[in-house]
């Protein structure tokens, strides 16, 4: 099944908002969200943005939606806390930049610098060598497709 962007009422299609683009890598398509990774060597990192066109609140999601996007999260989430042995999985969708719908899932660990602080702002973000991005997109997608339980996926985005 190839998932397409859908249009809303307005027939407005759905695009990617710069900032999410520029700061994160593309990763897969689940039925509703995209997954792309932050572009951060310092968190296991993912971003699901649902692709549908003007949307800011999960509640602006058609009820469907909304049900698809919280399987998803979840998966995510799973991926992150048991494929990557995190200690805690960090969720939010804030907005206060980006105002497209984007939820952050971040894989945390007692260890890592930022413990038990937030990571938005804590430090610069240290981009993914070439060999490492390669590596942690293989071990994303391989656990996801894990976990997926029937969910189609779809591995190039546009």
């Amino acid at each position: 099944m190839v998932h397409r962007p859908e249009n809303n009422a307005r027939g407005t299609m759905f695009k990617l908002h710069p900032r999410i683009k520029s700061d994160t890598l593309p990763l897969l398509q689940l039925p509703l969200c995209q997954v792309r990774l932050m572009n951060d060597m310092h968190y296991p990192w993912l971003v699901l943005i649902p692709q549908r066109p003007d949307i800011e609140e999960i509640y602006q999601l058609e009820p469907a939606d909304q049900q698809q996007l919280i399987a998803e999260s979840a998966l995510i989430a799973r991926v992150l806390r048991e494929g990557m042995q995190s200690d805690k999985i960090n969720i939010a969708a804030f907005g206060n930049k980006v105002s497209q719908l984007h939820i952050h899932h971040i894989a945390r660990y007692q260890n890592d610098a930022a413990w038990p602080e937030s990571v938005f702002g804590f430090s610069t973000a240290e981009p993914y060598t070439p060999d490492y991005l390669i590596l942690m997109q293989q071990r994303l997608r391989h656990l996801i497709e894990l976990h997926a339980e029937g969910m189609r996926l779809r591995w190039h985005l546009r």
